[in-house]
């Protein structure tokens, strides 16, 4: 390592979005510092190869991102903390929640020189009532609190707004805490290059993982409500069922994957060709999103949109009544959701017109690079 160039240390819950929502923050860091990476087990033949080919470092574990486990949990912590004390790195980035949690009081404790947490959306832990979370959500805040204590060295990065504000209501921040917000992780415009919707067979898509926050539930009843009426419509979802907490029941992913009411395409790694060949993406989430990488990818894409009005979601629709590039509907609200969709099925028109919309909107906003160097600044590396 040459005297200028500082080592960076990125940790994250998930080695899907190392490339998919980081690739490009991690070219810009390899160019003028040595990068380390500590994520769970790389499945992705091309996602290793990658980052070798960039020298990226790789430190694989076992943590469990998405599911409650204090022993892989534990372990995660100790790794962490000999990785760190073997590195030495200058600066420390988290993002998600146990890498944040777990992962600044480490550095905070080996006393690294810039720590910046990066919180990609709250989830439920701020938003659900439901009890069987409750407890879950109220240990989060707890060590999240303990984790984000102020000192000079931590710059808190958040993806909206509200999220920043919820924090500080909620006492988990307060003034003394230097912290950011940047417009979400950002969408490659010339890798999701725009192309012309299809409006004469008009389809629907969902990108998201199979839990009830997402919206999933309203998503199929929507569309076995618009079938009704428009038997021709095509309706697909794409994302990962797994053992989160908050997945859907059982009977709702037969009823999906039975193919009746939705194709379900199940996981994929390139999402581009899903919406390429989509006329509208949805998210009806009420997660307590960052700000939702789908929809951006679509927006990035030429694709009219159609979210809920809830945190993050909301960043995604253009304020400006001259330039629509989508629907926002109140949450959980099937009919509400099921009546935007019609209304591109009666005027698709407006598929094109708020499709290029959404394709500007994301170049003002959400271009990766104005987010990356957004991000170098906060970490002082510009």
């Amino acid at each position: 390592m040459t005297a200028n160039r500082k080592k960076v240390l990125i940790a994250c819950n998930s080695s899907r979005t190392l490339l998919q929502f980081r690739g490009k923050l991690i070219e810009e860091l390899v160019a003028k510092n040595d990068v380390y990476v500590f994520t769970p087990k790389i499945s992705q033949e091309h996602v290793k190869e990658k980052l070798k080919s960039l020298n990226v470092t790789v430190y694989e574990n076992e943590l469990k991102g998405n599911n409650i486990s204090i022993f892989s949990d534990l372990k995660y912590i100790v790794q962490l903390y000999h990785l760190i004390k073997e590195i030495k790195p200058d600066i420390f980035f988290p993002y998600t929640f146990k890498p944040v949690i777990y992962g600044t009081v480490v550095a905070n404790l080996c006393k690294i020189d810039c720590i910046t947490p990066m919180l990609t959306g709250l989830g439920y832990n701020f938003t659900d009532k439901n009890t069987k979370k409750r407890w879950v959500s109220t240990i989060t805040k707890v060590m999240l609190k303990f984790s984000l204590s102020a000192n000079k060295r931590i710059r808190i990065i958040f993806q909206n707004r509200d999220d920043y504000l919820r924090l500080v209501a909620s006492g988990i921040i307060g003034i003394k805490h230097q912290a950011f917000v940047v417009n979400g992780s950002g969408v490659d415009l010339t890798d999701y290059t725009y192309s012309v919707p299809e409006t004469k067979v008009i389809s629907f898509l969902m990108i998201s993982r199979l839990i009830n926050a997402k919206g999933v539930k309203e998503f199929y009843e929507a569309a076995k409500l618009v079938r009704e009426k428009f038997p021709g419509i095509k309706f697909k979802l794409i994302g990962a069922y797994d053992g989160n907490i908050d997945a859907i029941d059982p009977e709702l992913y037969a009823n999906i994957r039975s193919g009746e009411v939705i194709q379900y395409i199940g996981q994929v790694d390139d999402v581009k060709p899903y919406i390429r060949n989509a006329s509208i993406v949805v998210l009806p989430s009420y997660y307590g999103e960052g700000v939702p990488r789908c929809i951006l990818e679509g927006m990035a894409m030429g694709r009219a949109v159609i979210t809920c009005d809830s945190v993050g979601c909301r960043e995604t629709i253009n304020p400006s009544a001259k330039q629509p590039n989508g629907f926002l509907i109140p949450i959980k609200n099937i009919s509400a959701l099921a009546a935007k969709m019609e209304h591109y099925i009666n005027h698709s028109r407006d598929i094109l017109v708020y499709g290029l919309n959404g394709r500007r909107f994301a170049k003002q906003k959400f271009d990766v690079n104005l987010v990356n160097a957004a991000m170098l600044k906060i970490m002082e590396l510009s």
